[in-house]
């Protein structure tokens, strides 16, 4: 790198920090942020759980509540509960919905996992609450919308909240401090590549 790119490069840099610098300044407000994780894509619900490790590397108290899944053992659930027991981790234990066929039973246990989270949901001494495939009770109006929108908008003021799942609606968007949308460009599962454990599941 000649003295003329070196220096450009480092103009540039300072002038990256700069901005980078005056938005950290502006942003002055010490709250719980409410993440929705979603899109077609995967790795939505690995960032969720990145994120509870992330919070008990911190010593912070953590509550997981899974829809959907639970059928299948997961590498996070065998974790957390053979290593985090401290971890609140509650599963809805249908597995999917394509499996059940069972609206109604779906529904019941749906409101029997929801009752779960809103208690977590109510807790201030819970610093991070994850609401792993909490969209699809919406889509599929197995829970009401309103509710859990007022639950997560009348959380403790510094709890966080992650929610995630494909969809979700314009309501639930509305509420959430950062949104951010997984995109599909690519998946194995569609070349043929079977779920592969410590990746997948």
């Amino acid at each position: 790198m000649t003295d003329k790119q070196n220096a450009k490069h480092k103009a540039a840099m300072k002038k990256q920090k700069s901005n980078v610098d005056a938005r950290i300044e502006q942003a002055d407000l010490e709250k719980g942020v409410a993440v929705l994780l979603t899109g077609n894509g995967k790795g939505k619900s690995s960032s969720a759980f990145g994120m509870v490790m992330r919070a008990l590397g911190y010593k912070q108290k953590v509550g997981v509540i899974q829809f959907i899944k639970g059928k299948q053992l997961s590498g996070e659930e065998i974790y957390l509960r053979d290593k985090c027991a401290e971890v609140d981790f509650y599963q809805m234990g249908t597995g999917f919905t394509w499996n059940t066929q069972d609206r109604e039973a779906d529904i019941q246990a749906a409101t029997q996992t929801w009752e779960r989270a809103e208690k977590l949901l109510r807790d201030d001494s819970i610093d991070l609450v994850v609401l792993d495939e909490l969209t699809y009770m919406i889509s599929y109006t197995y829970l009401n919308e309103e509710n859990i929108i007022q639950a997560i908008a009348d959380r403790p003021y510094e709890q966080s909240v992650i929610v995630t799942g494909r969809g979700g609606g314009s309501k639930l968007r509305d509420v959430m401090d950062t949104v951010s949308e997984v995109k599909d460009i690519k998946h194995a599962f569609k070349a043929g590549i079977k779920a592969r454990r410590g990746v997948d599941y």
